[in-house]
């Protein structure tokens, strides 16, 4: 029996899995298995967790992140928030506790705004994602249509891309279609997530995510971060900025093109149970 624990961030659900439980397993082929949606648990993906020994309050750990397709992700930012949560309901954190998550995309602070442990146990994290990279890039897909964008890095790869419409359809295109065909284009040889931005005034954009690995998803942590570093740098709106995905609000705070982006969000709790091993 592998044991596991589910939580999600606006709808962007995860397993956490210790490394322990895991050993000696096929990470991808377990990732595949149990992230399935009819035939298995159930996500958008597997952070593997071990714990930093060398810090006795346990406020520390490391993470591994299988997307659900068994392929390997530098950070999700919800995942890590997905993470934390675990971590402060395991050491029993409060508001004002700083919990540090090593990732492959280097260490992440997240600090406990809030905890919440009615009939669920969430918490609001305040998350530091790093600095921003950010490049202007135009990508021909089939048909000789050419997406204009915004080339973004907070930790992994983004294309992000500004529509006007409430469909956020580029050139007449769903945005599932453009999204599949950006994400995998030849520019892009490890892939790349894809996000579609919408302002809607000065202070709110409304997003749509691609994931890499895993398809059209209710939320993104990175890609909101990578949205909201789009939309501010080319001075459409301003920080701190409201970011709605179809699974929720975040807020992203980005003063300055040098300084670190701050995402802030909830995490839930949702299950925990043990899996059959085949």
């Amino acid at each position: 029996m592998i044991p596991f624990t589910k939580a999600h961030a606006c709808g962007n659900d995860f397993l956490i899995v210790t490394e322990d439980a895991a050993a000696g397993r096929d990470w991808t082929e377990l990732t595949r298995r149990l992230c399935a949606r009819n035939t298995g648990i159930g996500a958008d993906g597997i952070e593997f967790f071990t714990w930093d020994n060398s810090n006795p309050e346990k406020k520390s750990g490391r993470i591994r992140l299988h997307n659900a397709d068994g392929s390997i992700a530098e950070i999700s930012g919800n995942g890590t928030r997905c993470v934390a949560a675990w971590m402060a309901e395991a050491i029993g954190a409060k508001a004002g506790d700083t919990l540090e998550v090593e990732t492959d995309a280097g260490l992440r602070l997240c600090h406990v705004d809030a905890v919440h442990n009615q009939n669920a146990y969430s918490v609001e994290i305040t998350t530091g994602m790093g600095v921003p990279k950010l490049s202007p890039r135009t990508v021909t897909i089939p048909g000789g249509v050419q997406v204009p964008g915004m080339e973004v890095s907070t930790g992994n790869p983004h294309f992000v891309i500004v529509v006007d419409n409430t469909e956020f359809a580029v050139d007449g295109q769903r945005w599932q279609s453009i999204g599949q065909q950006v994400c995998g284009h030849p520019d892009f040889p490890y892939q790349t997530n894809v996000e579609f931005a919408r302002v809607l005034s000065s202070s709110e954009i409304e997003i749509r995510i691609f994931e890499r690995g895993v398809g059209p998803t209710s939320s993104s942590g990175t890609g909101t971060s990578a949205s909201a570093a789009a939309v501010i740098s080319q001075g459409l709106v301003r920080s701190p900025l409201h970011v709605i995905a179809p699974g929720g609000a975040q807020t992203v705070r980005w003063d300055a093109t040098d300084a670190e982006l701050e995402l802030t969000g909830p995490a839930t709790l949702i299950a925990r149970g043990e899996a059959w091993e085949e």
